[in-house]
């Protein structure tokens, strides 16, 4: 099979690439490895509820996200965080009303984020998409890439002008040979950039009703405790069940030998910190995004604290002519680790691309964030 362009990776910013070349009329495939698209966006639906296991909020300023939402008429609303909070300290005494809700002024998507996903795969060519495609090896062969692809039925072979890696570098240093090997300096750039969020595990109470609401409380808590140290409200912008979500304390290695344990000591907690306002939740969902081998490294398995300045490496710069490019958004200079900065990405891809003539003009592209001027949340 040969192309213009392999995007490896099918989430968001691979996805975005994918929809931005679609548009302009440049010949692409996006391979994937995982049974299904998105990354580290996934919405676990539940009764007529859905529920994010990945991330889940966005905030003013994004124009990107603002303006794919308006594009795919997907519904946003803001963060509940009317209401008490709770906060627990290291001996597990709980204390009501101390603290603020930290993603007060955040927005979610109704459906979850995978709405956005799916929009964006729907309008793709069934064609150009393919999981269950795990790349193993480029080779460079004068002007072009072949890539080896193993799938779940036997192998493939594309060959391609330019490769976009639209995953966590860290994942691409790991997953991927290269012949000729890129320098050890570049490899050693990839290897340092750590994947955003890629260390958390997430959970999600779900319940019939919003108990804690009714009872005066935002769903906010904050513990020293543990098991859970971060707990908001994820519940639907309409309907039900309703649900609270919170991020796991405990360390990936211990955390991942006992999942039991860890969802009976959240039981516990939630009880500890609601006391009787909550009943038994209906479900416990735990999703480890360090046991995801597409997502995290075992360099990853520890959580980034505090948010990092991403950016793309310069050792990565013009590799091998500029055939090999980033494409995650942990290589975007102002918005990296957020979904805004997959979203930034994918277009920084793009210019690189139309840098060194992939055969892509952008004079009757329409720009998507001057149409969408003045409508950003």
């Amino acid at each position: 099979m040969q192309t213009d362009v392999l995007i490896v990776g099918a989430g968001l910013a691979g996805l975005s690439l994918a929809d931005q070349l679609q548009e302009i009329g440049i010949d692409y495939q996006l391979i994937e490895a995982r049974e299904r698209i998105g990354g580290r966006i996934l919405s676990h639906s539940f009764g007529d509820g859905s529920f994010d296991m990945g991330p889940a909020w966005f905030w003013p300023g994004q124009p990107r996200l603002a303006a794919m939402a308006k594009r795919f008429d997907l519904e946003i609303f803001e963060q509940y965080a009317a209401g008490e909070i709770l906060s627990e300290d290291n001996r597990g005494t709980v204390r009501r009303g101390i603290g603020f809700s930290s993603m007060q002024g955040s927005y979610r998507m109704a459906g979850g984020l995978g709405e956005l996903t799916y929009s964006l795969a729907a309008v793709l060519p069934k064609d150009r998409l393919h999981l269950n495609s795990k790349l193993k090896l480029l080779e460079r062969q004068d002007a072009r890439v072949n890539a080896h692809v193993e799938m779940q039925n036997g192998s493939l072979n594309i060959e391609a002008r330019k490769v976009v890696l639209a995953i966590p570098p860290r994942v691409a240093e790991r997953t991927i040979q290269c012949s000729p090997d890129i320098s050890a300096q570049a490899r050693s750039a990839l290897s340092a950039i750590p994947t955003w969020m890629a260390g958390q595990a997430k959970i999600v109470a779900i319940y019939d009703r919003p108990y804690w609401r009714e009872a005066g409380l935002s769903g906010d808590a904050m513990s020293q405790f543990g098991p859970l140290v971060e707990i908001h409200d994820a519940s639907p912008f309409k309907g039900g069940p309703n649900a609270l979500f919170g991020f796991v304390g405990v360390p990936a290695d211990m955390r991942s030998a006992r999942d039991d344990l860890l969802l009976e000591l959240v039981r516990e907690q939630l009880h500890r910190l609601f006391g009787g306002v909550l009943p038994e939740p209906q479900k416990l969902l735990l999703q480890d995004w360090a046991q995801e081998e597409f997502t995290a490294t075992s360099e990853d398995r520890a959580p980034v604290r505090g948010h990092l300045a991403y950016g793309y490496p310069n050792s990565f710069r013009n590799m091998w002519n500029n055939s090999l490019i980033l494409g995650s958004t942990e290589v975007a200079p102002q918005f990296g680790g957020y979904l805004e900065g997959a979203l930034e990405a994918a277009e920084n891809a793009l210019k690189l691309l139309q840098e060194k003539n992939v055969n892509v003009t952008n004079q009757n592209r329409p720009n998507l964030r001057q149409a969408f001027t003045g409508n950003a949340i």
